[in-house]
C-alpha cells in the first residue's frame, strides 16, 4: 500500500544547508520583508501535513473512479473537493502569488518545495492550483490593471480556478496553425469561437469559476505565430462589484479516456462567441503564454522528480520488508526464512538508482528556482540579466531531464516491487502511467531538448551555456583545496570540459549541417542533465561531509555514499551520451522514408 510521507528533513537540508537559501531571502530587500526562516519552516511543515494527510489518501481512488462528465458537466473523484477546499482555506493556492492582490507573495524557491509535496501526494489534484498559479503569473505580468483587479484575487484567494488553453485538433507544438478566431466588439472585449484539446482542468466543480486562458487570432494577424494573441476567457461572466453573471458561451465537449492523472479531468473545450478579454498586446499573445508556460515547465520537472520521490519511498518500504533469497555473503536474519531483498547487489543499484535522481533533482530544482528568485527580486542589475540568462538555459533541462528520469525511477520503483508492481495495490502501476504524461505536455521532451540545443545554446552562440559552466567552474575552483570535495572534483571537472567539448563541436556543426541540432539535441540535453546532477550532488557533499563524521541517524553518511554512487555509477554515462552525439547525424538521416 503506497503510503506518501512528505520528505522534510531533506527539503530542510536542501535549502538551509546546500544553497543556504535563508541567506539568499535576506539579501533581497524585497524578500526580506515576506519571508523569513521561521515562516518558511512553518508553511514546509503544515506542507507535509496536509499533501501527507489529506491528498495522498486520496490519490488511488481518484485514479479509481475518475472524473465523470455529463451534459458538459465535470464531476470529481469523491474527496476531491474538500480537499481542494482545504487548500483554498490554508492559502495554499496564492503562495508565490503578487501580495498587491491577495497573494502571499513567497519566494519560488520555497513555493517549489510545497510543489514537489502537492505532485508527490496527488499529481492529478496537484494539476488544479498548479495551473491557477501559472495563468496568474501570465495575468500578473501582462494584464490591464483592470484585469488584474477584477480576476487576480478570487484566482489567488482558489475561489476561482485557472487554465491554459493552447493546443487545437490539428495544431499541438505548432501554434502558428492555431484557427481559433477573436473578433473585436464596441465593448473592447472579444468574441472567441473555436475549439481547444488537452485543457487539464478546463471544466471541474471545485471552483465556482474557471478563468481560461485562451490562444486566438484576430482577424487580421499575420501568419503563424506572430499573429497569436492571448485571450482571458471566463466559464463566468462577472459583474461590476465582482459576484458572478451569466454563464459564458463556453462549454467542456467531452473529457479524455486516458492512460493516467485519471482523477484530472482533461478536456474538450468548445468557445461559441465566448465573451474574452484582450492580455498584452494584440498579436504578442505567444510571448505572454509563455510566461505561463515557463512557470508551469519548471513545475512539470518538479513532478517528474516528485513521482519518482514516491516511487523511491514505496520501493525502500518494500525493499526492507519483503524477504526472498539468501544475501550472496550469507545469511543476514537468520532467525527468518530469507533475508530481506534490500541485500541484494541489484536491488540496492535500483534503489541508489532512484535516490540519485530524486535527491540530485531536488538540489536541482532548488537550484533553478534560486535563479527564478533572483531574477525576479535582485536590484543589481548586472546580476538579474544573469540570472534571466540561466533560468532560460535550464528550464528545459530542468523540465525534460527531471521528467524523463522521473518515468525512469517509477519504472525502477515497479521492477523492486516484481509482479506487486504491476498490480493496484502497492500504487506503482499509477505511478508509472500519472508519470508518463509529464514528458508529453507542455512541450514533450523532443522540443525541450531543440529549445535548449537550438535556441538556448547554438541560437546565443554559446553565451547562456558560458553562465552555467562558468558557474560549475568556479565552484571547482573555489574548493579546489577541500579534502574531501577532491575526489569527486576531478570528475566533476572531468564531465564539464566533456559537456562543453560537445557544446563547441555541435555549435560549429550546425552553420554547415542543418540537421546538426536535432541529432544532437536529446542527447545533448541528458549530457547536460547528468552533468548539472553531478554538481548538485557535489554541493550535496560539501554540505553533508562536515556533520557525517559521529552522525548516528545515517542521514549525512548516506548522503556520502549515494554520492559516491551517483559519480561511480551514472556520471560515466556522460561518456557514451558525448561519442553518439560526436557521431553526427549522418547515420540518423541515411534511411529514405520508405525503407522505416
Amino acid at each position: 500500500m503506497a503510503n506518501y510521507q512528505a520528505p522534510l528533513r531533506d527539503i530542510r537540508f536542501v535549502l538551509n544547508e546546500v544553497f543556504d537559501i535563508p541567506a539568499l531571502w535576506a539579501s533581497l530587500p524585497k524578500l526580506a520583508e515576506q519571508v523569513d526562516p521561521e515562516t518558511a519552516d512553518a508553511i514546509l511543515e503544515e506542507a507535509a501535513k496536509i499533501t501527507s494527510g489529506v491528498l495522498a489518501p486520496l490519490n488511488r481512488e481518484g485514479d479509481e473512479q475518475g472524473c465523470k462528465w455529463k451534459d458538459g458537466d465535470v464531476t470529481t473523484p469523491a474527496g476531491f473537493r474538500e480537499a481542494y477546499q482545504t487548500l483554498v482555506e490554508g492559502g495554499w493556492t496564492g503562495l508565490g502569488g503578487n501580495p498587491d492582490f491577495g497573494g502571499m507573495g513567497m519566494p519560488k524557491t520555497l513555493v517549489a518545495q510545497f510543489e514537489e509535496m502537492l505532485q508527490a501526494s496527488n499529481m492529478s489534484l496537484g494539476l488544479a492550483p498548479m495551473l491557477t498559479a501559472g495563468a496568474c503569473l501570465a495575468l500578473d505580468a501582462h494584464g490591464s490593471d483592470e484585469l488584474k483587479s477584477a480576476y487576480l484575487p478570487n484566482l489567488y484567494s482558489g475561489v476561482w480556478s485557472g487554465a491554459m488553453d493552447l493546443t487545437e485538433p490539428h495544431a499541438g507544438t505548432d501554434l502558428g496553425i492555431i484557427r481559433t478566431k477573436a473578433e473585436p466588439l464596441d465593448d473592447g472585449s472579444y468574441n472567441i469561437t473555436g475549439t481547444k484539446i488537452f485543457i487539464s482542468w478546463g471544466e471541474h466543480d471545485m471552483a465556482e469559476n474557471i478563468i481560461h486562458m485562451v490562444l486566438a487570432k484576430l482577424p487580421d494577424a499575420p501568419k503563424g505565430p506572430k499573429g497569436i494573441s492571448l485571450f482571458l476567457v471566463p466559464k463566468f461572466l462577472i459583474n461590476d462589484d465582482g459576484s458572478l453573471a451569466d454563464r459564458n458561451s463556453v462549454s467542456c465537449g467531452s473529457i479524455e479516456k486516458k492512460m493516467g492523472i485519471k482523477g484530472c479531468a482533461t478536456c474538450v473545450m468548445n468557445y461559441d462567441g465566448a465573451k474574452g478579454w484582450l492580455v498584452g498586446e494584440a498579436n504578442k499573445g505567444l510571448a505572454a503564454m509563455f510566461t505561463m508556460m515557463n512557470y508551469e515547465r519548471l513545475g512539470v520537472g518538479i513532478q517528474g522528480m516528485a513521482a519518482a520521490d514516491a516511487s523511491l519511498q514505496n520501493a525502500r518500504d518494500y525493499a526492507l520488508d519483503r524477504i526472498q533469497s539468501r544475501a550472496p555473503g550469507g545469511a543476514q536474519e537468520k532467525d527468518k526464512a530469507a533475508d530481506p531483498i534490500i541485500v541484494h547487489p541489484d536491488v540496492r543499484r535500483m534503489l541508489l538508482t532512484m535516490k540519485g535522481y530524486v535527491e540530485g533533482g531536488r538540489a536541482f530544482s532548488t537550484y533553478v528556482a534560486q535563479w527564478l528568485d533572483i531574477a525576479k527580486f535582485s536590484e543589481d542589475a548586472d546580476l538579474k540579466t544573469m540570472a534571466e540568462g540561466m533560468v532560460a538555459l535550464l528550464t528545459p533541462v530542468a523540465k525534460a531531464f527531471m521528467t524523463d528520469r522521473g518515468l525512469d525511477a517509477c519504472i525502477i520503483g515497479q521492477q523492486v516491487f516484481g509482479g506487486h508492481g504491476y498490480v493496484r495495490e502497492w500504487g506503482q502501476e499509477q505511478l508509472v502511467r500519472d508519470a508518463r504524461i509529464t514528458q508529453i505536455y507542455e512541450g514533450t521532451n523532443g522540443i525541450q531538448a531543440l529549445d535548449l540545443m537550438g535556441r538556448k545554446v547554438v541560437g546565443t552562440e554559446g553565451r547562456l551555456y558560458e553562465l552555467f559552466a562558468a558557474d560549475m567552474a568556479g565552484f571547482i575552483e573555489e574548493n579546489a583545496t577541500n579534502p574531501v570535495l577532491r575526489p569527486y572534483l576531478e570528475p566533476l571537472a572531468a564531465a564539464l570540459e566533456r559537456l562543453s567539448d560537445v557544446t563547441e563541436q555541435v555549435i560549429g556543426q550546425s552553420g554547415k549541417n542543418p540537421e546538426a541540432i536535432g541529432a544532437a539535441s536529446v542527447e545533448y540535453l541528458d549530457l547536460f542533465g547528468l552533468t548539472a546532477f553531478a554538481y548538485m550532488w557535489a554541493k550535496i557533499v560539501k554540505a553533508a561531509a562536515p556533520k557525517a563524521e559521529g552522525d548516528t541517524s545515517g542521514f549525512y553518511t548516506g548522503k556520502l555514499k549515494t554520492a559516491r554512487f551517483y559519480f561511480d555509477r551514472m556520471l560515466p554515462k556522460t561518456v557514451g551520451l558525448a561519442e553518439s552525439i560526436r557521431s553526427g547525424s549522418d547515420s540518423m538521416m541515411a534511411l529514405t522514408a520508405e525503407e522505416f
